[in-house]
């Protein structure tokens, strides 16, 4: 088994004696095809993305993880790689479908007519188009997630790549531990959105990656909560109450946004297990733990 970063192994997560760990920039051509060499399936996860904030701002950069994707199927096929799995996002989605906060839940044909998130949805509808492609033209068998906010421990928390739960969980520790006791929410917090815990996560991809299902499927929690709401849940863990400071010309996305699982429910049987206040307990846990470790909290010491 060979895991694949840009980053250095010391900025990994999660590195595992058992496997060949390998630091590789995989929007190369020639580095794809080390990666690939030898194997007989292929699940790419890579991609140059972050929450709303990065993604609002840096839309060329996530257009050119096109690159990644482009150069790992290519090296799939040379290498004789049997079955590939791209991880593709619900930015895909129609936007026109996602101006209400009362979002009707987005089914996958909701992606066409295509009008995605700009930059970071295009190039991932793309991705996805290219691997139905690959698939019709050279025969490798492939198979695509929409993912919907991910989130949970061992993930980004600081930064600007940061994703609402866990920008969400790092605000209410600070403000916890530095008695500022107010939080800054981007947006009018009435926008909705659907998270989806690591553990239900990593689950629905195996299943998926090992299904005999080719088009697209959605992957994510249908439990619908405004931001508001996440940080009622976020405060409730920490056992404070704090004022909110709305910013309103900050990126805050889709007005509204959920998970439609009907497809995945029928085709795999498949559904999220895990409900948001638990997975964010154990992802403020965490956070706030690694705050700790890395001395980054005012008045922690207190």
């Amino acid at each position: 088994m060979v895991a694949v970063d840009m980053k250095p192994f010391d900025s990994w997560w999660q590195l595992f004696p058992d496997v060949d760990n390998r630091q590789l920039d995989l929007s190369q051509i020639d580095a794809c095809r080390a990666a690939a060499q030898g194997a007989t399936q292929i699940f790419n996860l890579a991609a140059d993305m972050g929450g709303m904030g990065f993604i609002e701002h840096n839309k060329a950069l996530c257009m050119l993880s096109v690159l990644i994707n482009t150069h790992m199927l290519q090296a799939s096929v040379k290498n004789g790689v049997q079955r590939f799995f791209f991880s593709s996002s619900a930015c895909v989605y129609n936007a026109e479908k996602q101006t209400n906060p009362n979002v009707v839940a987005l089914k996958e044909s909701d992606a066409y007519p295509a009008l995605p998130e700009d930059g970071y949805g295009w190039e991932k509808l793309f991705s996805e188009r290219m691997c139905r492609h690959f698939e019709e033209d050279y025969g490798l068998q492939t198979r695509v997630a929409r993912y919907h906010n991910v989130y949970g421990p061992l993930g980004t928390w600081t930064g600007g790549r940061e994703k609402a739960p866990a920008a969400i969980c790092r605000k209410v520790i600070e403000a916890k531990h530095s008695g500022s006791n107010q939080i800054e929410i981007w947006g009018d917090g009435k926008q909705t959105r659907s998270f989806m815990y690591i553990d239900d996560c990593t689950l629905g991809t195996r299943m998926i990656a090992e299904s005999d299902i080719r088009e697209p499927l959605n992957l994510g929690s249908d439990e619908l909560v405004t931001i508001n709401q996440l940080v009622d849940i976020a405060e409730e863990i920490a056992g404070v109450k704090l004022k909110r400071n709305y910013n309103l010309s900050a990126p805050k996305g889709v007005n509204g946004r959920n998970s439609d699982n009907t497809l995945i429910q029928e085709k795999l049987n498949w559904a999220p297990s895990i409900r948001l206040r638990e997975g964010l307990a154990l992802t403020y846990a965490w956070i706030e733990n690694e705050m700790l470790a890395s001395k980054t909290l005012v008045g922690a010491a207190k």
